[in-house]
């Protein structure tokens, strides 16, 4: 291992500025449209996201509406469609309604034909930002997004004629080949490799007849075997990689079509695209005629950055896009325009993306989720040049509706709410030819890949397509892996070379580097006159050719075989059941992992979440003791009667009266009442209700960005409250048994969990009323103010005990109880509560609202209010354990694989506190081992003390971020990977798909060491691409990853198997199948070069035509061959003592020292066999001298096999017993080489008796000797 690499200590210096844009330019009102409300969207969106990110309707309405973002697959399905007129059909086509429904437009727009298209000032400015963006990321205040300097910002137009075309097709490439570079590529990665090249020079040399000797098919034949093998399974890889391309790329997604009412400026007649917007293909969705919009398929591959995409349920999207608007299919929340049942919300998965299972909330702007659809085509996108950055976007939406001509004002009745029903002050009212224009944050995006998860129709704006999506960007192209072992062999084989030319060099020089004529030194050589020798460099060229069998082809036929072999017993094997294996020229990889990088999301754990304890202080309960909690809260909330909806409200109110009275002196069960209602009311979770298919009830499931609170909102329901509704403005809670509304909250604010803050808080405002009064309870303003005549005001907060501890008010068991919680691996979560009169809510929100609207130091400032007024004594409530489920059998085998030597580390995208919790869970990280936590790292100097302080701590646990990941391997690359391959294990979160890439590679670099990744994300492929090893699990997350690694599994408990065992057997029969080949063809050389020295030096073949052909192939490659099954300790065995493992990574089975060993057996050999045969029988007799020969080679070869054998099997007996039977029975067809009536006699048989007893004896006496002093491991556990 190396030694840490001690780095120069920075000197601190400030940091630099980024290069902040003109405020002036920011201001929409510069460019000559667009009032207040789009200017103050504007510039914000445009610094960044750090735009309050709350449910708060006051401040949704304001702001520039944060919008939907997240990661997707690169394009799996499309549709395209044709564009219409902006009646209130729109919605109804799109949800699939009756069209015959009643609808009626007030006060809509006039006709659109009527109007012309105006360019407009926010156009003018938006493209003006196209060339300066270098903007600040919402990921902090000092992180600048870094964009491609040869990209340019984007404006894209979302009409029919819009510049699609000048971007890259939306096409799936994951192929390596095309018809004309397969043959070239395949080739030359094939004749990169040494023997393969000295293979075909050899080959080629005998189309020369000075040099040919024997059969022509003896040296091109096998060449042409192992190529064509080896091609045939690129060409069958390309081609599956090829055939799943296609499918996606053919993928049907719809697609808006516009008619002439829809655009300006277009003619009637005209053809949109390759369809006629009159044409029968295609869903109306405006009522039919040319007014009608139209939804028409498209594929994948044909969908264009400007497209506007209708997606549906568990549709995945097919592209990066920009989400303009949802249109709930819902049946009791449809509703025209921009009501409750529209509010733009949505949720999506981002497995495939960032690798996490939660679901995601996305918003749609305010300013395009009123607009009607055929209004969407006057919509134009300003968008950040393509990047890897799935956590980041910056850009702006304007529109520019058209107006009755250059000449004509606006009419009152051009100028309405664009929506019925929408007040003035809302954004839906802004004039109809009025331009606007909001900012879009990373919140108002869908990557490729990612699914759509909400009940609802999306309508999407596709904004970067094909190679320059993110999940595109983020993917690193697959490549042809190549085994250590195969490079090794590759080293012994430029040895054998070498000592090849060197032989023949020797032989030459021997007889001296004279231009002579044939002189053998037999009497009866096969045709002595068949050549003539001629210049000495002809000779050696001849000797190379004789001494090719010392680099023999076979070794790559026999190694390709054992390779599928392997990859056979791999996918047989019961205990690992739907194990696939996808590259099966790396088998013996999985013998020599050294690093394993792992995700954590659906690879350690189940991401399925339970709560598990919940301590209110004095009092905890667990189990079968949840019982007693759900009676707390029958009880609690039923002193309403369950009549009045305000029951429960009235109960929750008694309950906060209490608050004031000390913890100790106040009723477990108003403790238990207390901290489920927090928990009930203090998260994200948003309830869904939706009939699955063939269930004649609709079903309730939870939505929300982190699963540990849906497992909170779950535990909730079954202690007795159930969350029943949610949106932006309230809340409703239900009594689980009865379903009567107990609980009605307007919700105020909210404070969303943030990696920096550790904490999640919302401020509610209690609501009475009866039954028929709920939806005006929820559907009010309910954000301008607290109403003195409704409901308590409370401000809820739960966190991480790190940093709730500072925030509640002083207590003696928060400390003890969060660390016994954490010991039992739970994810623990402090929950607390603070009332607020309606005067002090009102200062707050008018000083939050303020330092909301700030350039610099947004996030700072409002942070500083909430701290001020709310995040203080807090009153303890309760302290909850969540646990994550792992993965069957996750801790046994991170500790068998520990035990085997193999260093393990975790790369995720997820937070922290999850990373922490799920490695002290798994027991990555062993109970009492210090936790090394960096995090949010800027400067040089930061990081230079952290490796300070691990430098001098190496067996802690280092617990690493992403962007502190990537500060060190910007500054001190090598200094922090020297450093972290030295800990006994490595925690990063929150990394990027390119960052886990970026860390196998820079292990592999620096330590030369095998690396072997495993995840089950989209967003772990560049990982396992990376990897020496690539494994992927098939699980939730889908089969991206599982069809991108080499191995596949179902389970992680399936990998050590799969290494221990199934990689340990293949590597090692490998190697002794690599070198039993090696001796086979340096016996054989050794025997033509005595031959060779006897007959004068001559350059002349001692065996001949099939002789040289049957030896390397009949006569010993099945018992050869048949090494594929041996195996040294049983399952059992290697499963309980891993440290078996270990010794392969050391590399003893195939290495120098084992090289020169066998080379020296067969020198010997090969020797005692060719000199023996020579003394015994005589030169002259030259086909006596051959049978005798030969037939000790054949024998010798076998005989060694059962002697290297360590467990038998039927097939190797059959293979060692039906080859010598074969070799006998095939004595009589060799009448051309042997001398047939001298192998019948006794002389015959004493003579191959003696010679073979001499040339194996002492080989075997010196091993039974050497295993008696010094016996390998494995026999030592055999002995136990």
């Amino acid at each position: 291992m190396s030694s840490y690499i001690r780095a120069p200590s920075p000197s601190p210096s400030d940091e630099s500025s980024d290069l902040d844009l003109d405020l002036e330019e920011l201001d929409p009102t510069n460019g000559g449209g667009g009032g207040g409300a789009g200017y103050s969207a504007g510039y914000r969106s445009i610094l960044g996201e750090n735009h309050r990110s709350s449910f708060s309707p006051t401040r949704r309405g304001r702001t520039s509406v944060d919008g939907a973002a997240g990661p997707g697959r690169i394009a799996l399905r499309r549709m395209k469609g044709p564009e219409g007129p902006e009646g209130p059909e729109d919605e109804e086509a799109l949800l699939g309604r009756r069209s015959g429904e009643d609808t009626h437009d007030e006060g809509g727009p006039s006709n659109p034909r009527d109007r012309s298209a105006t360019g407009g000032g926010e156009r003018q400015l938006l493209q003006r930002l196209g060339s300066r963006i270098s903007l600040r990321s919402a990921t902090g205040e000092d992180a600048v997004i870094d964009f491609t300097p040869s990209k340019e910002t984007r404006v894209v137009g979302l009409r029919p004629s819009g510049a699609g075309a000048k971007y890259p097709p939306n096409i799936i490439s994951n192929h390596k080949f095309t018809a004309f570079t397969f043959l070239p590529l395949t080739l030359w990665h094939e004749f990169s490799f040494f023997f393969n090249l000295y293979f075909l020079v050899v080959a080629l040399s005998q189309c020369i007849p000075a040099l040919r000797i024997g059969y022509l098919s003896s040296y091109i034949v096998p060449l042409v075997f192992v190529l064509a093998i080896t091609l045939g399974k690129e060409a069958h890889d390309d081609i599956a990689r090829r055939r799943r391309d296609t499918e996606a790329n053919s993928e049907l997604y719809e697609v808006l079509s516009f008619t002439d009412g829809g655009v300006p400026g277009r003619k009637k007649g005209v053809r949109l695209g390759k369809k006629s917007a009159a044409g029968a293909e295609g869903q109306d969705l405006g009522g039919g005629g040319d007014d009608g919009i139209r939804t028409v398929p498209k594929k994948s591959k044909d969908l264009k950055v400007g497209d506007i995409l209708v997606l549906k349920k568990d549709d995945r999207v097919p592209a990066d896009v920009v989400i303009l608007k949802t249109i709930s299919n819902e049946a009791n929340q449809v509703e025209e325009g921009g009501g409750d049942g529209a509010s733009g919300e949505t949720f999506i998965r981002t497995d495939q993306l960032d690798g996490e299972t939660d679901w995601k909330l996305r918003l749609a702007p305010a300013l395009t989720q009123v607009l009607r659809s055929s209004s969407l085509a006057h919509l134009t996108i300003t968008a950040s040049a393509p990047s890897k950055e799935v956590n980041n976007f910056v850009g702006s939406i304007s529109y520019s509706p058209p107006t009755r001509g250059p000449t004509t004002p606006s009419t009152p009745g051009t100028s309405t709410a664009l929506v019925p029903g929408a007040s003035s002050s809302s954004p839906s009212a802004l004039p109809a030819t009025a331009s606007s224009s909001v900012g879009l944050s990373v919140d108002n995006t869908a990557w490729a890949n990612t699914v759509l998860a909400s009940n609802s129709t999306t309508l999407a704006a596709i904004v970067y397509t094909g190679p320059e999506t993110r999940a595109a960007l983020s993917t690193s192209r697959s490549r042809s892996k190549t085994g250590l072992l195969e490079k090794e062999i590759n080293n012994l084989t430029k040895i054998l070379c070498v000592l090849t030319f060197s032989l023949s060099i020797a032989l030459v020089a021997l007889q001296g580097f004279e231009n002579n004529q044939n002189k053998p030194g037999v009497e009866s050589p096969e045709d002595p006159g068949e050549v003539v020798s001629g210049s000495w460099y002809v000779k050696i060229l001849r000797f190379l050719v004789l001494f090719s069998t010392i680099i023999p082809i076979s070794l790559r036929v026999n190694l390709d075989m054992g390779k599928s072999a392997y990859a056979l017993f791999i996918e047989r094997d019961k205990g690992i059941k739907g194990t696939v294996v996808r590259t099966s020229t790396i088998p013996e990889e999985l013998g020599r992992v050294e690093y394993l990088l792992s995700d954590k999301t659906g690879t350690l754990t189940q991401n399925d979440m339970e709560l598990k304890k919940i301590h209110v202080g004095t009092v905890s309960y667990a189990g079968e003791a949840m019982d007693e909690v759900s009676d707390y809260i029958r009880l609690g909330f039923s002193a309403g009667g369950g009549n009045d909806a305000s029951g429960g409200v009235q109960a929750a109110s008694v309950i906060h009266s209490n608050a004031a009275t000390t913890r100790t002196r106040r009723e477990i069960g108003s403790r238990v009442r207390d901290v489920v209602l927090a928990l009930a009311l203090c998260h994200n979770v948003t309830p869904t209700t939706a009939a699955e298919e063939g269930a004649s009830e609709a079903t309730t499931t939870y939505q929300a960005s982190s699963p540990d609170e849906i497992a909170i909102v779950r535990w909730t329901e079954s202690v007795g409250l159930r969350l029943s509704h949610r949106d932006r403005k309230g809340m409703r809670l239900q009594r689980a048994g009865t379903g009567e509304v107990v609980v009605r909250v307007k919700i105020l604010e909210v404070f969303p969990f943030t990696s920096e803050g550790k904490r999640m808080g919302i401020v509610v405002q209690f609501v009475p009323g009866e039954k028929g009064e709920e939806s005006d309870l929820l559907g009010g303003g309910g954000v301008e103010g607290a109403n003195p005549n409704t409901g308590d005001i409370w401000f809820y907060q739960k966190g991480a005990d790190t940093v709730m501890s500072s925030i509640v008010q002083a207590n003696d068991w928060l400390d003890e109880e969060c660390g016994n919680m954490a010991r039992e691996g739970l994810r623990t979560l402090v929950v607390g509560r603070k009332k607020l009169s309606v005067q002090r809510y009102q200062e707050f929100s008018a000083k939050h609202k303020a330092a909301s609207l700030l350039l610099a130091n947004r996030d700072k400032g409002m942070g500083k209010v909430v701290e001020e007024y709310l995040e203080h004594d807090l009153e303890l409530l309760g302290v909850t354990g969540v646990e994550d489920k792992l993965q069957k059998d996750v801790k046994p085998s991170l500790e068998l694989l520990r035990n085997a030597g193999i260093k393990i580390w975790m790369l995720t995208g997820d937070k922290v506190e999850t990373a922490r919790c799920v490695a002290v869970s798994a027991k990555l990280v062993s109970r009492g081992q210090y936790v090394h936590t960096v995090a949010k790292l800027k400067r040089k100097d930061q990081a230079y003390d952290v490796l300070e302080f691990l430098r001098n701590k190496t067996d802690s646990c280092l617990l690493i971020d992403g962007e502190s990941l990537a500060l060190f391997l910007d500054t001190y690359k090598s200094e922090f990977i020297s450093l972290a391959v030295q800990l006994p294990a490595v925690i990063a979160c929150r990394c990027t798909p390119t960052q886990k890439a970026d860390m196998a590679r820079l292990i592999r670099a620096f330590t030369k060491k095998r690396i072997c990744c495993i995840g089950d994300g989209g967003n772990d492929v560049s990982m396992i691409q990376a990897a020496d090893v690539g494994v992927g699990i098939v699980g939730k997350e889908g089969r991206q990853a599982s069809l991108a690694a080499d191995f596949s599994i179902e389970q992680f408990c399936h990998l050590t198997k799969l290494l221990v065992w199934h990689g340990r057997n293949s590597y090692k029969r490998s190697a002794k199948l690599a070198q039993f080949v090696m001796h086979r063809g340096l016996v054989i050389s050794v025997c033509q070069t005595m031959f060779s020295i006897a007959s004068r030096f001559e350059p002349i073949a001692l065996y001949q035509g099939w002789l040289l052909v049957g030896y390397a192939s009949l006569y010993t490659m099945a018992p050869v061959f048949s090494l594929v099954l041996d195996r040294d300790v049983d399952e059992r065995l290697a499963n309980l003592y891993p440290e078996l493992y270990k010794e392969l990574t050391e590399g003893r089975s195939l290495s120098y020292r084992t090289f020169f060993v066998w080379v020296v057996v067969s020198a010997y050999q090969g020797g005692i066999i060719q000199g023996l045969s020579q003394l015994l029988v005589g030169l002259d007799q030259f086909k006596r001298m051959v049978s005798v020969s030969f037939t000790v080679l054949v024998l010798n070869e076998l005989i060694m096999v059962a002697l290297e054998i360590t467990t038998w099997h039927m097939w190797m007996i059959f293979a060692e017993l039906g080859t010598a039977l074969f070799f006998f029975a095939s004595i009589p067809l060799l009448g051309e080489y042997f001398d047939l009536k001298y192998v019948i006699s006794w002389a015959f048989l004493w003579r191959v008796a003696v010679i073979s007893a001499i040339s194996l004896v002492p080989p075997w006496i010196l091993k039974a000797v050497r295993r008696r002093l010094k016996p390998p491991s494995y026999a030592k556990v055999r002995e136990i």
